[in-house]
Parts: C-alpha cells; sequence; structure tokens
C-alpha cells in the first residue's frame, strides 16, 4: 500500500514518468544543442589527404592541359584585357582542366572553399579520389594532421601561362593547387604537364624540392612577366644596376620554380633566375602554391612593401611581390622601395 493511503494507478505512473522526461530535456537540450554545434564545428581534413588530392588534382588537369594543345583542339576566346592591357585568353584547355581540378577537390572535400580562376556551369559529380596516398608523402606525415574546415581556403589555376600556351611556348605552363589555413599557404602544389614533374611542399612537414646551392648576390638575374613587362625593367636596373640580367618569362608557376633546385632532368630547360618581381595586381591562384614552396624552403614571397600576403578572400593581391630564397630578402624589398616610380608589369 502506498504511503497515507494514496494509490498510484499504471496511468498516473506514467504520465509522472513522461514529465519527468520532459523537465530532463527541457533542463538539457540546450547543453546537447550546444555540444552538438561544437562537434559540427570541429569538422577537420587531413593534411596529409589534402596533399594526396592536390596532386592528384594538379595532375588530372595537367593530363587535360596536354591533351587538348597536343590536338591542336583550343577554341581560344578572349576574357577581355588584363589592367595592363594584356589580351586574357581562355581555352579548352583551361575549363576541361578547371572540371577535373575543381570538381576532385569539390567532390571529395565538399565543405571545403574552394577559388579557380575558371567558372564553368558544368558539374561532373563523377570524379572521385583514387585514395592513393603516395610513399613520398606518408614518409613526411608520422601521423594525422587534422585541420578544421572553416580554417581552409584552397587556390587553383587550371592553367597557368595561358598565352604562351596558345603560342605553344609549353615549358611555361603549369596548374597548381595551394592550400592555405586561416589565409597562411600551408599546401602548394606545382606540376608541368609537358615535363611530367610535380614540385610540392607542406609547410612544417617538407618537399620534393630545394632551395640551390647559391644564388648570385651581384650581378643578379631577375625574372619577370613576358606579356607584359613595361617599366619594370628600368626599376629593377635602379634598384640593382644595369649589369641585371632580366629574365622574361611566362607563368607565376614557372617563376617560382626558377628560383630553386627541383632534382629534375625533365626540367633542365627551366631557367635559374635569383629573385621574381612583380609590381602590379595579380591574383592569388597564381602564387599562393608557389608561396607555399618558398615557405617550406625558407624563402619570402611578399608584397612590395614587404607585407604577407592573406590567402583569404577576394582574390586580387594588389601590393605586387617580391619572391626569393636564400638572399636576404629585407635588403631586396629595401632597394626596390628606392625606385617607386608607377612601373606596370
Amino acid at each position: 500500500m502506498a504511503p497515507m493511503g494514496i494509490r498510484l494507478s499504471p496511468l498516473g505512473v506514467a504520465v509522472f514518468c513522461l514529465l519527468g522526461v520532459g523537465v530532463i530535456y527541457h533542463l538539457y537540450s540546450g547543453v546537447i544543442s550546444s555540444r552538438l554545434a561544437a562537434f559540427r564545428q570541429r569538422r577537420t581534413v587531413d593534411l596529409r589527404d589534402l596533399l594526396a588530392v592536390s596532386m592528384e588534382a594538379a595532375e588530372l588537369g595537367g593530363k587535360e592541359v596536354k591533351q587538348v594543345r597536343e590536338e591542336n583542339v583550343l577554341q581560344e576566346k578572349s576574357k577581355g584585357k588584363t589592367k595592363e592591357g594584356a589580351n586574357d585568353p581562355l581555352t579548352m584547355g583551361d575549363l576541361q582542366s578547371h572540371r577535373k581540378m575543381f570538381y576532385l577537390l569539390k567532390n571529395t572535400f565538399p565543405e571545403v572553399t574552394v577559388n579557380s580562376e575558371e567558372h564553368d556551369n558544368m558539374e561532373d559529380n563523377s570524379i572521385q579520389w583514387s585514395q592513393n596516398i603516395p610513399g613520398a608523402i606518408s614518409e613526411k606525415f608520422k601521423g594525422s594532421s587534422d585541420i578544421p574546415v572553416e580554417s581552409i581556403t584552397v587556390w587553383i589555376d587550371p592553367l597557368d601561362a595561358t598565352q604562351e600556351y596558345t603560342e605553344n611556348l609549353v615549358k611555361y605552363v603549369t596548374t597548381m593547387v595551394c592550400v592555405a589555413v586561416d589565409g597562411k599557404p600551408v599546401i602548394g602544389v606545382v606540376h608541368q604537364p609537358f615535363a611530367g614533374f610535380t614540385a610540392w611542399a607542406v609547410v612544417g612537414h617538407g618537399s620534393n624540392v630545394n632551395r640551390r646551392s647559391s644564388y648570385n648576390a651581384s650581378p643578379k638575374k631577375v625574372i619577370v612577366s613576358r606579356s607584359h613587362s613595361g617599366k619594370v625593367k628600368n626599376r629593377i636596373r635602379n634598384a640593382f644596376g644595369n649589369s641585371t640580367t632580366i629574365i622574361e618569362a611566362g607563368g607565376a608557376g614557372y617563376k617560382v620554380l626558377s628560383l630553386l633546385d627541383t632534382h629534375s632532368s625533365e626540367t633542365s630547360l627551366t631557367e635559374e633566375a635569383d629573385v621574381y618581381v612583380h609590381t602590379t595586381v595579380i591574383k592569388k591562384w597564381d602564387i599562393c602554391a608557389g608561396a607555399a614552396l618558398l615557405t617550406e624552403l625558407g624563402g619570402q614571397m611578399t608584397t612590395l612593401k614587404g607585407e604577407n600576403i592573406d590567402y583569404r578572400g577576394a582574390p586580387e593581391n594588389e601590393g605586387g611581390l617580391v619572391a626569393s630564397v636564400g638572399i636576404d630578402h629585407e635588403a631586396l624589398l629595401k632597394r626596390l622601395r628606392g625606385n617607386t616610380d608607377n612601373d606596370k608589369q
């Protein structure tokens, strides 16, 4: 018999239990929801996987670039003029490489922000990562390196040096992928489809390329854009002297590789330079991968004012750039700052 002569029916017990559950749910639902939200916010991507997919994407895009060029089906169009007045061409090589690279990355990491130089309405959800992790990459990662997805920005250039591509100057052509974390370049992949060589680096983990054993302090070899060099030559000679060798070349990826030792006979046609200078607007998908390579090797890529470039947000870097490794970067900036006329590159 219940105390005080009270008898509880089965229905009353059920109602009492339901009320108890309701009170507990009300008290703890907020806690549970906040924990679930925190869990979702902690979704991560492994840095090793990002590198493997980035390499696969760059090489997959490179195959498209090479095939279109060899079959001579460029279907060249113009996207208009650059700010410097140079033609900005678009080919089937650009578009087909973009589709492969962009959708491989997006299908593998759907929550990661991916920015591409090209845009296209043709989706391809069938492209999937092979799950292959090359041994050279596995050796660099002894454990997992998880990165929160919200801190990642990926920049891809499906075909760097399109103008040279249309002229069949294919040694300048690269496909590139860069992974920036909180605006800093961390993974850089620069693939040369016509040489069959891929340079890569992960800041803090290693690279398959090195800085060269020596660089020229004076006279220097400075590499600049061949498509719109303009007054940059005068600025360089004023900064470093008339004996400075100025190399005109296509493609930002190629220019960064010219500063490095790639250990590859396939890249023997790459010219050697000591400094890379650009004095006008340049897009982040052009330079982010190279910045990661240089950073891992102890080099720097900054604006002409010496500022670090933030690889988030808008694609334009309006401060120009100076890239070097194995040379006193601050001394380079100081010399260039003394020649700040309205140069155009």
